[in-house]
């Protein structure tokens, strides 16, 4: 099995975002002003050594791309943004491919959603609409990619280089686009696209015209359960806001981490047209881009990640026969989902793939239990869960 981490570019100041949100912002803005809401809520996340690097600095590339090969990742997944001509957060990866360095496996994923203000709450501030037009935007699209694609240290399948879409149904003529996709990938030397979307909080199945589908996890489980309400009820958690002081605003339900991972795990596996690629999840708490809106999962720790990534690699591998898995992720710091070493843990989500490469064979892997940790959380009472609480 091969490990890909998703990998979010915004980690250099832009003109966009500078006029957008302030001057000199990057993810490192959000990531450095979250405040706990509640007692033992970890915020703000802080990375080890306060390592808060700019991705136009290669050396700060070299360093990820060297303890991620270290410890068993495979390559990264970079956010791609195209808005019908125009791109966003392009020149980490524009550097790469100039360079040469690092020399470590990559690939896209089109991000395809109009750029707002949703990472505050403000999802119907549309700051550059997404537009997709016809065979010319597409076209030009394509050979915008096409020096990536044809890049040696691309991933692919069959020869064919893996290019994700997040979200296909907003395209209104997809099939179509990825049509011509392919025909210029074979006009252009390539052996063809192996093409993937995203199953996420939007996309529940399959769409045909693809070769496949990815689960990004945690949301696409989490998004599924929620459409039956009395089983997300299992996962939520009630903890007590800090400084609350109006009585409907008290309370915040938070969602167990090891309830969320059984849910992955015991979800069964998709059938039918295409490859399903598994995804896995180092945490998730996006307070700092949130706040009081946040989803927040309790309870993770390296050893539990150690353990429910392990039992997702073997079903991966004998279940869905897949040949990579998706890790959500390398440096999403603003929404706790990073491997990326931080103050509190160092390494050890790192070591924690490492090791759970090598334990994903065992044969009691299905039954064996997570570590255990002291808890004095108690669930929630059922009939406090409200529309929109998680």
């Amino acid at each position: 099995m091969k490990i890909i981490a998703f990998y979010l570019p915004q980690f250099h100041p832009i003109p966009e975002n500078n006029r957008w949100w302030g001057e000199g912002f990057t993810e490192w803005t959000n990531t450095r002003r979250a405040a706990p809401l509640f007692a033992g809520h970890y915020e703000p996340r802080e990375p080890f050594g306060d390592n808060y690097y700019n991705l136009l600095d290669a050396t700060a590339r070299e360093w990820q791309a060297e303890i991620a090969r270290a410890h068993g990742i495979h390559g990264f997944c970079y956010y791609h943004y195209w808005f019908a001509g125009q791109q966003l957060l392009e020149k980490p990866l524009n550097q790469v491919l100039q360079s040469g360095r690092p020399d470590f496996p990559f690939c896209l994923s089109w991000a395809n959603e109009p750029w707002s203000r949703v990472w505050d709450g403000r999802r119907r501030d549309i700051l550059v609409p997404q537009e997709y037009g016809g065979a010319t935007d597409w076209r030009r699209h394509f050979e915008d990619v096409l020096p990536a694609l044809k890049d040696p240290r691309y991933i692919r399948v069959g020869g064919r280089p893996v290019f994700i879409i997040y979200r296909p149904s907003n395209i209104p003529r997809y099939a179509a686009m990825l049509d011509l996709w392919r025909s210029l990938a074979r006009d252009n030397g390539l052996e063809g696209l192996h093409l993937l979307h995203a199953l996420n909080t939007f996309e529940s199945q399959f769409l045909p015209g693809f070769d496949g589908t990815i689960d990004l996890e945690p949301l696409y489980t989490l998004a599924h359960l929620w459409r039956w309400r009395r089983n997300l009820r299992a996962l939520l958690l009630r903890v007590t806001r800090r400084n609350a002081r109006t009585p409907g605003r008290r309370f915040l339900d938070a969602i167990d981490y090891d309830r969320a991972w059984e849910a992955i795990l015991h979800r069964p596996l998709r059938t039918g047209p295409g490859t399903s690629y598994l995804g896995a999840f180092v945490d998730w708490d996006n307070t700092p881009r949130r706040g009081n809106r946040s989803t927040i999962l309790m309870g993770a720790t390296p050893q539990k990640f150690e353990h429910y990534l392990a039992r997702q690699l073997s079903r991966a591998e004998n279940g869905a026969g897949s040949e990579f898995i998706f890790v959500n992720a390398w440096n999403e710091w603003a929404e706790g989902a990073y491997l990326e070493p931080d103050k509190r843990f160092g390494l050890q989500y790192l070591e924690a793939v490492r090791r759970a490469s090598s334990r994903a064979r065992a044969a009691d892997l299905e039954v064996a239990e997570p570590p255990a940790v002291p808890r004095d959380r108690r669930a929630a009472d059922p009939s406090t869960l409200r529309s929109g609480s998680a």
